[in-house]
């Protein structure tokens, strides 16, 4: 009698063994996988991509290190222009006594990514609007007409046609970033003042109440969703219009100051150094805040008549006429941007030498 065969171990090595998967076959007409590229060939292409985007890249960087160091001033200055207080220091006072240190930063996610975001594109189109209107003002004027890069006389006045190239470049940059500003701001000024909304008198009130309300702060995002929930999309363009004469205007005198400045502080037959970058970027933001703040205020109380009075509600109307409630807060402005503009352009500079060098 035959024993029974043992098939156990035939099953069990069928079951554990894998199933046989054949080559996938090539699509005809398909390109084959490129192999990977080596870490060599990865930072040769990082290297090219930042040459050639070395300007988004310098402002983008700049702006977040400048914006970051200067906002308490500008949570000031705000305060200051939305509501009466009685001096820098009251201001400052009662911030830190009813919002802590934190106060100073209410609303900076807002401003963080807003400018880094602005002052790119505004860089980008500024960069790019200077060879078109430069092309443009020699077939008008002659080729004379404006200097060519990298030939700017160092030491000496600008020529007038580069004065008017520079303005009209930094008009068209304020003029395009202000779509994408105007949101970012209106939310800023909301989580900026929205404690001192909470704990006024009355409805629409100069003056903040020096009494300590329950609040409960909504942040930079949460302002942003009430403002969408109770006016829709448009609401976060409120005051669109004040904003963009303040933006294209404000633009144009700043590039021209900064480009002015620099080319006469610089030593003669050399380019500007850290110094004179310093001190035109300084100077360009303090002269054009100076002569745009009346706009700038009129703007920030425009919109907070709109954040303290229900949609549809009638907005008080203001005269407009400049006084000198227009230039409130103008101080703390001056020093913010000078501070601001300085650290910005120093760094900028710096960015793009080291990427033009490397």
């Amino acid at each position: 009698m035959s024993e029974p065969k043992d098939t156990s171990s035939r099953k069990n090595n069928t079951q554990s063994s894998p199933a046989y998967v054949p080559p996938a076959t090539p699509i005809p007409g398909s390109l084959p996988n490129p192999p990977p590229l080596s870490p060599q060939a990865l930072r040769v292409n990082n290297d090219a991509f930042i040459k050639r985007y070395q300007t988004e890249v310098a402002a983008s960087a700049s702006s977040c290190l400048s914006t970051f160091i200067a906002f308490p001033l500008d949570s000031v200055k705000t305060r200051m222009q939305a509501y009466k207080f009685r001096s820098f220091g009251d201001c400052v006072q009662q911030t830190y006594q009813t919002e802590g240190m934190g106060g100073f930063w209410r609303g900076s996610l807002a401003p963080l990514a807003s400018v880094t975001l602005v002052r790119t594109v505004s860089f980008s189109i500024y960069t790019n609007s200077k060879g078109l209107y430069g092309d443009l003002l020699q077939k008008v004027f002659g080729p004379n007409a404006v200097t060519a890069r990298g030939a700017e006389d160092s030491g000496s006045l600008p020529k007038p046609g580069d004065t008017l190239r520079w303005a009209m470049s930094g008009a068209t940059a304020g003029a395009a970033i202000t779509a994408i500003a105007c949101p970012f701001e209106f939310t800023k000024l909301s989580a900026q003042i929205e404690y001192l909304m909470s704990r006024s008198r009355a409805v629409s009130t100069d003056e903040p109440s020096t009494e300590r309300v329950k609040y409960e702060a909504k942040g930079t995002a949460q302002a942003a969703q009430y403002i969408i929930r109770t006016r829709g999309l448009r609401g976060l363009y409120s005051g669109f219009h004040l904003h963009f004469a303040r933006d294209t205007l404000g633009t144009a005198i700043y590039f021209t100051i900064y480009e002015s400045a620099k080319q006469v502080l610089s030593s003669t037959g050399s380019e500007a150094g850290p110094l004179a970058i310093a001190a035109a970027g300084g100077l360009c933001g303090l002269l054009s805040w100076v002569m745009i703040y009346p706009v700038d205020s009129l703007k920030s109380i425009y919109q907070r008549d709109i954040l303290t009075h229900k949609p549809g509600t009638p907005l008080p109307k203001r005269p407009l006429r400049f006084s000198r409630r227009m230039y409130r807060g103008l101080g703390v402005s001056m020093t913010r941007s000078a501070m601001l503009n300085a650290v910005f352009f120093s760094s900028y500079e710096f960015i793009k030498r080291r990427v033009e060098t490397s």
